[in-house]
């Protein structure tokens, strides 16, 4: 943890809690909306911005719900107040998540990721440690639940893997931080709040992550779509890379 960054490093964390929280307690007792998915984005999207205007006054904020088109290379806030909201909707799925992340010059440096059906925060101010690579199992490969990429059944051949469907995007790049899985592959499409605050986490704790053609991630851009990475163990990053920049032509 960058020790000039200590305070957003604390603040990014106890935020993605603190709204987990908030929709812990709607999905336990919904309220009488028509969709409580679209209830609880709304909610823990106006909770996130105010709370960093009211901290952060000098910093810009994009936001999946109603901030997208706020962009900047400097200091900029990039919160996705609820991935997954697909499975928030679903009260006995576990696998949807908060971000909250700082971007500065392009990159993500400040992260956290609260998983509140499970009471677990992954963030920057405290990076997990990763567990150690069990060789004698075929690595796990996270992939979405209804859409899995071409892609990614090119890397689980390739590298003789096994694919575990899961819900959002935090969750999956979640299981590979945690170690229930070793490589993530996505080229269906997302947008910055998709992927920042997790790869923040998953850089600091030393997982490798990229554009599928090895490009670094970059965020803050004007154009928030940001459709394909990869975030794997290191031990694997060569072999999966190999495939995913062998063909030219885009996954998108």
């Amino acid at each position: 943890m960058s020790e000039d960054l200590a305070a957003e490093h604390r603040d990014a964390a106890a935020l993605a809690e603190a709204a987990g929280r908030l929709l812990v307690q709607l999905r336990q007792a919904p309220p009488t909306v028509r969709d409580i998915g679209a209830a609880g984005d709304h909610m823990s999207h106006q909770f996130l911005v105010e709370e960093l205007n009211r901290r952060y006054p000098g910093d810009k904020v994009r936001s999946e719900e109603g901030l997208e088109h706020v962009s900047g290379d400097g200091r900029l806030w990039i919160v996705d107040p609820l991935d997954g909201t697909r499975e928030f909707r679903q009260l006995t799925r576990s696998d949807w998540a908060v971000h909250v992340a700082l971007a500065v010059g392009g990159v993500a440096v400040v992260g956290a990721v609260a998983l509140p059906a499970l009471g677990l925060v992954l963030g920057t101010v405290d990076p997990p440690v990763l567990r150690a690579l069990d060789e004698a199992e075929p690595p796990r490969i996270v992939v979405s639940r209804t859409r899995p990429p071409d892609v990614a059944y090119q890397v689980t051949e390739e590298i003789g893997g096994v694919m575990i469907p899961m819900g959002s995007a935090g969750a999956k790049i979640a299981a590979v931080i945690s170690g229930a899985a070793e490589v993530y592959v996505h080229a269906g499409g997302q947008y910055e709040w998709d992927s920042c605050a997790p790869v923040a986490v998953a850089t600091a704790s030393g997982l490798h992550a990229s554009r599928l053609d090895g490009q670094p991630l970059r965020y803050g851009d004007p154009d928030a779509w940001l459709p394909d990475l990869v975030v794997c163990r290191r031990e694997y990053a060569d072999s999966v890379l190999a495939v995913t920049t062998r063909s030219s032509r885009p996954y998108w």
